[in-house]
């Protein structure tokens, strides 16, 4: 969809409210997991149980996989909802950083009709980049 710059620089700061508006974000997830307890004379033993839930909060740090068990009621809330937001903080990064490529390629170039101060630029710039340049 074609956008006029307006639109797109009403769009990025509408995302940058949304932003703000999130509370607290952990990354991760919350599901359930089931297992039986090994009591022969528990339902779970019957053939075609799952078992007993057991809440668990999975991230990932550093490589290795952690997963913490949670207790049913507020502290589960709190985890679903921290990872829920989590989720909704990644979606509206990826938006905000969508929208702000569209912006880049429509804004114009600022046009400099003094020689001096091309001169200058080009100088500030040959500068700025020298040391890039010779690293690969």
């Amino acid at each position: 969809m074609n956008h006029s710059l307006e639109q797109l620089e009403s769009l990025r700061d509408k995302l940058r409210r949304r932003l703000f508006e999130i509370g607290d974000f952990c990354p991760g997830s919350v599901y359930p997991s089931y297992r039986k307890c090994g009591k022969r004379n528990c339902a779970c033993a019957k053939p075609g149980h799952p078992g007993h839930p057991q809440y668990l909060r999975t991230t990932a740090k550093g490589g290795k996989n952690r997963a913490q068990t949670l207790r049913m009621g507020p502290e589960l809330e709190k985890a679903a909802q921290e990872a829920d937001n989590y989720r909704l903080f990644v979606q509206l990064c990826r938006e905000l950083v969508q929208t702000n490529e569209q912006i880049c390629r429509l804004r114009p170039v600022r046009e400099v009709k003094d020689p001096e101060e091309f001169e200058v630029l080009k100088k500030k710039l040959q500068k700025q980049f020298a040391g890039r340049l010779g690293r690969k």
